[in-house]
């Protein structure tokens, strides 16, 4: 056998990685890379993470990153084209007896987008970490750990005035309006929880925590909080969330340079405000 090597004509063109057509990621392919982030095992008991709607080998071109896949997230899948949605929010979290083609769930299934939602499981794995982040904050340890799954977190800082931590909170994450308590003038141990947390109260005071910074936040917790000396800010179940939408845009592109990913052109508080200006 001849030892030359086998050689290219010189009029023949090279090859090179832009030629090469990689194989459109599976919803299944893009769910597996989801769970490796945030394990859908890890999820509550009454959650309903992972596919909501669709088929695992069906091929994905176009993806929509969205808190909840409301009817005007559907619209937007539907008139760009997009084979699968990313909600934080499951579209599903009720058993489901009977499918209105007209329904936000019927809309989905008939026009063949599938929904993969990361709840819960976000919320422990990721969700918290990158709100201390956005909120300027520095994380020094898990707020409490349930069932081995951490929920919350704390951050500890110079001692800030509450009222310059409210303003840079609502900045930071563009909420309208950020309700809070004043229990003391300044602030320096801080716990942070996305969406709904103020049943955390309890363990935020255990924790000697005398901030805590969530959403969702009832009357009574703002009374408790107060008569245990802690700030409670309220910046909205949305706005403490909405940095999902940041995230996984983010991952997905770079984990999938070949797909089209964007949040959903309507996604957006789905509320307003009014002052009474």
């Amino acid at each position: 056998m001849s030892s030359r090597t086998k050689t290219h004509k010189a009029n023949k063109t090279p090859i090179t990685t832009e030629d090469i057509t990689m194989p459109e990621p599976t919803v299944k392919d893009i769910y597996e890379y989801i769970d490796s982030i945030a394990p859908f095992a890890i999820q509550e008991s009454y959650d309903n993470s992972g596919l909501n709607i669709g088929r695992w080998g069906a091929s994905v071109s176009r993806v929509l990153v969205a808190l909840d896949a409301s009817p005007s997230v559907v619209n937007d899948a539907l008139s760009l084209g997009a084979d699968l949605i990313v909600t934080h929010h499951p579209v599903i979290f009720d058993p489901v007896r009977q499918i209105d083609l007209d329904s936000t769930v019927g809309r989905l299934a008939a026009g063949g987008i599938s929904v993969i939602s990361s709840h819960t499981c976000f919320d422990s794995a990721v969700m918290n970490r990158i709100l201390c982040e956005k909120l300027g904050l520095t994380l020094s340890d898990d707020l409490t750990i349930e069932g081995g799954v951490p929920m919350g977190c704390i951050c500890s800082t110079e001692p800030v005035s509450a009222d310059e931590l409210a303003n840079s909170t609502a900045k930071r994450l563009g909420c309208p309006a950020v309700r809070y308590n004043k229990a003391s003038e300044t602030v320096s141990r801080i716990a942070v929880c996305s969406g709904s947390g103020g049943s955390l109260l309890p363990v935020v005071i255990a924790r000697g925590c005398d901030c805590f910074i969530t959403g969702d936040v009832k009357h009574n917790i703002f009374i408790d909080a107060a008569a245990a000396g802690v700030t409670v800010m309220d910046a909205g179940h949305y706005h403490t969330e909405a940095i999902f939408c940041e995230y996984m845009n983010s991952t997905l592109s770079g984990q999938f340079p070949g797909l089209s990913v964007e949040i959903a052109p309507s996604e957006k508080a789905p509320f307003e405000t009014a002052f009474g200006n």
